[in-house]
């Protein structure tokens, strides 16, 4: 099949996996250890994968797949997991390959049309993965598109948290002269004003970077297009923050004397 974001799939395989499946129908799933650049997480936690164990499914850890982030073959081995030796072994032992990143041409050689493959694609700007995907006859579901009943995206959610929370950390290194910035402080000091950080949107990326800046004393400012938004922000932080709605005049403006976009 080709590559999807089809809920009437996810739904299956959720119904699967959570053993409500009818037909006392079991899974078989693969976790490959991460091969992208700077690429430490795993498709599964331990946790997960004793859940997934006690629901009746199987499943297949690459041997080192969580070393990078503290979770050692023997935790996955204790958490009923059997760990193979290769991804080639690993793809082919499993049905449903849960990874993080989008697979790497070595990886996408070994996908075959029995294969689901469930991760973050993020395929509009590679052509040639989703035409190697395609070819592959595998059915690939991609995290970033998969939406619920309000047409909220809660894969993407997580990551974009994380991406506001160290998107201002990141900022604060930035502006340290060490780091080849100004030498700006945050938070200011005695006699020495805050930093004035500018945050262009107030959804999941900017007010968890929000969160981030006022926690740091930062002097906030928050433009959006969304009066709706721009009250809640409001309603929540008070005189801690400025809400501006977003116009080309008032970008200019705020823009011209930030400290951190």
């Amino acid at each position: 099949m080709a590559f999807v974001a089809r809920l009437d799939t996810l739904g299956r395989w959720a119904a699967i996996l959570n053993g409500k499946s009818t037909g006392g129908v079991f899974m078989r799933v693969g976790v490959p250890k991460e091969i992208k650049n700077h690429e430490y997480r795993a498709g599964l936690t331990p946790d997960s994968v004793r859940e997934l164990v006690h629901r009746g499914h199987d499943v297949f850890v690459e041997t080192g797949t969580g070393e990078a982030i503290g979770f050692t073959d023997d935790l996955y081995i204790n958490s009923g997991a059997e760990v193979v030796s290769n991804a080639a072994e690993l793809f082919d032992s499993a049905d449903l390959i849960i990874k993080v990143k989008e697979p790497q041409p070595c990886e996408v050689e070994l996908l075959t049309p029995r294969h689901t493959l469930f991760t973050y694609l993020h395929l509009a700007p590679v052509k040639p993965l989703t035409d190697d995907l395609l070819a592959s006859g595998a059915t690939c579901i991609a995290y970033e598109t998969v939406t619920d009943s309000a047409g909220r995206l809660p894969l993407l959610a997580p990551m974009s948290e994380i991406a506001g929370r160290m998107a201002v950390q990141a900022g604060a290194h930035s502006l340290e002269m060490a780091a080849g910035g100004r030498g700006v402080l945050l938070s200011g000091a005695a006699g020495v004003p805050a930093a004035e950080v500018i945050i262009l949107g107030g959804g999941v990326v900017g007010s968890n970077a929000l969160a981030v800046a006022v926690g740091m004393g930062a002097r906030v400012t928050v433009l959006d297009t969304s009066m709706n938004r721009l009250r809640e922000l409001d309603s929540q932080y008070g005189n801690r923050i400025s809400t501006v709605y977003s116009t080309r005049t008032a970008l200019d403006e705020h823009l011209a004397r930030a400290d951190l976009i």
